[in-house]
């Protein structure tokens, strides 16, 4: 039996490295270019392709089929413990008697650390791509409800892409729509990721410590989401209530 192979003096650097390229592309979400993972770690552009093509060749990473960018291969689910992002039973009920009350979109999302996914997404409508909610929560209003809990939300938007000639990619705007967010308990956006679509968001959080732990969104046409939609915000907030003390 041979022994351990000696590390030479450069390998533990190089080692560092992958696992920062590794971190970066969890943190900026599925798609996220070579370039942007360079100017990110400030890493020489050559330094980064060598990384990402030696991650692809051992299914760390993957490469999207569309060649835009990177995501997290095979081999990187086992980097950690599984998420189990099951509803239990009465949670499902819950969500299940809100979409019985509308005949819009309804989406459950869970937020962990300062992760966003959707847990229940709408099965009888088109929801949010996974992707984009993670790279660009500034665009959602379930991505808004996430931003506004942060001490700064700069830290976890990496830039503002207007989707739409609607998105807000203004700082001074998007800082007052997110302290507007904290202020009202709702979130909102309208035609700014599809011209044609528009969604209200409500936090839900855990009833001891008021920890933001999920939202639930409802999303419908745009002019539509646009309006009041008083008695839509109740109904949001009374099912969210109820699904407070489940998913704690």
């Amino acid at each position: 039996m041979t022994g351990p192979i000696p590390l030479s003096g450069r390998q533990p650097k190089a080692v560092r490295s992958a696992l920062h390229v590794l971190e970066e592309v969890v943190s900026a979400g599925p798609g996220v270019t070579a370039k942007e993972i360079s100017e990110s770690l400030a890493m020489p552009q050559a330094t980064t392709y060598r990384i990402l093509n030696l991650l692809v060749a051992e299914e760390y990473l993957v490469r999207l089929p569309d060649l835009s960018g990177f995501a997290l291969g095979r081999r990187a689910g086992r980097l950690a413990l599984p998420a189990t992002t099951a509803l239990n039973t009465a949670a499902r009920a819950v969500v299940d008697h809100m979409r019985g009350q509308t005949r819009w979109a309804v989406h459950l999302a869970s937020y962990a650390g300062e992760q966003i996914a959707l847990i229940d997404p709408d099965p009888d409508h088109p929801a949010p791509d996974a992707g984009q909610l993670a790279r660009f929560p500034y665009a959602f209003a379930l991505g808004r409800l996430l931003l506004a809990e942060q001490a700064d939300w700069r830290a976890l938007v990496r830039e503002l892409r207007p989707f739409t000639a609607r998105t807000v990619t203004s700082e001074s705007d998007l800082d007052r729509t997110l302290k507007a967010v904290a202020r009202d308990g709702v979130a909102r956006q309208c035609g700014e990721v599809r011209e044609d679509r528009g969604c209200i968001a409500v936090p839900i959080r855990g009833p001891r410590d008021g920890r933001l732990v999920a939202g639930l969104a409802l999303a419908g046409p745009t002019a539509r989401i646009a309006e009041p939609n008083e008695e839509i915000i109740r109904l949001l907030r009374d099912h969210a209530a109820r699904l407070a003390p489940l998913l704690a």
